[in-house]
């Protein structure tokens, strides 16, 4: 087995060893797309919106480094809608979702860096894929982080 295997199997069991809980990054792509939106609608103060677009990346970095089930959004989650939705009925592999957390990392940070650099459109761009992704996670439960890791999979066993 090689060290970066190890490494994600170690983080993974420091996540939680019976998966997360399906509805909590729902919520949290639930959250980002709220986020993403006020990105958009900033237009007219792209400072603000170049600002707001840092921070649903270093949402995402803390999706990378700590796990979906270490991000804000989870906190809030568990503390504040968990307990009045019910028990968790279905639970899911932690490694499709933190893969996705740094696709969303990937594609926001992009736009933060462009947009630090002056190339003004690129938050804005940035913020529209990355909610298109959100959107369908939070409305639809269909994480497109997540097939791209299931798909990558595939390929690496073919």
């Amino acid at each position: 087995m090689n060290q970066s295997a190890s490494s994600t199997d170690t983080a993974v069991a420091a996540e939680r060893p019976d998966g997360v809980d399906v509805r909590g990054p729902r919520f949290g792509a639930g959250v980002t797309a709220v986020l993403l939106v006020l990105v958009l609608l900033l237009g007219a103060w792209p400072g603000v919106a170049l600002a707001l677009l840092a921070v649903v990346a270093a949402s995402f970095a803390l999706g990378v480094a700590r796990g979906v089930s270490g991000t804000w959004q989870a906190a809030v989650f568990r503390r504040v809608v968990a307990p009045r939705i019910g028990p968790v009925a279905e639970r899911e592999d932690p490694r499709p979702p933190r893969f996705a957390q740094l696709v969303g990392l990937l594609v926001t940070g992009v736009g933060v860096l462009l947009g630090a650099l002056g190339v003004a459109v690129a938050v804005p761009v940035a913020a529209a894929v990355a909610l298109v992704a959100a959107f369908l996670n939070a409305a639809f439960g269909l994480c497109l982080g997540c097939e791209l890791y299931l798909l990558g999979l595939r390929l690496r066993r073919a």
